[in-house]
């Protein structure tokens, strides 16, 4: 019951997502792929990854990658920023454009956050953060984050 309720959340997140970018498309706005949108939510979640990170993490080639990143680049979602460390190392960073795009889902998970916390008691809200601090930091391994990435 527990992991039902869990997916029926998680797959009103995804479709409400979906519902949104399929009314940009309509209207033109929208000029990100699928497989581009879901790069841009893994460098977003990355935090400014080089481009070998992004690789390294979505299991494809360097030059894939690059090829991937060079038209998010054309597109404008996407600048590549110099590293302060490494002169010969750029980060990946989204555009305005692209966080006026993704804001789209990010809207949304805040309004139900508002709702909850309406709903709830400060109390019920606590238990809920600890539990998702827990699932996060010590539930799912397989995706490692730094505390700065995952917010």
């Amino acid at each position: 019951m527990l992991e039902q309720r869990f997916e029926a959340v998680y797959t009103k997140f995804k479709l409400h997502f979906y519902q949104e970018v399929f009314s940009r498309f309509q209207n033109r706005e929208a000029s990100l792929t699928t497989v581009e949108t879901f790069a841009m939510e893994t460098i977003l979640a990355l935090g400014s990854p080089t481009i070998n990170e992004f690789a390294t993490f979505m299991r494809i080639s360097s030059p894939n990658a690059a090829y991937k990143i060079n038209s998010l680049i054309r597109k404008g979602y996407i600048e590549k920023i110099k590293s302060e460390h490494d002169k010969r190392e750029y980060h990946l960073r989204p555009t305005q454009k692209y966080m006026h795009y993704y804001n789209i889902s990010n809207d949304y998970v805040h309004t139900v956050m508002e709702r909850i916390q309406k709903r709830f008691t400060p109390a019920e809200c606590e238990k809920l953060e600890e539990m998702l601090t827990v699932i996060d930091q010590e539930l799912m391994p397989e995706i490692l984050l730094s505390p700065a990435e995952a917010n």
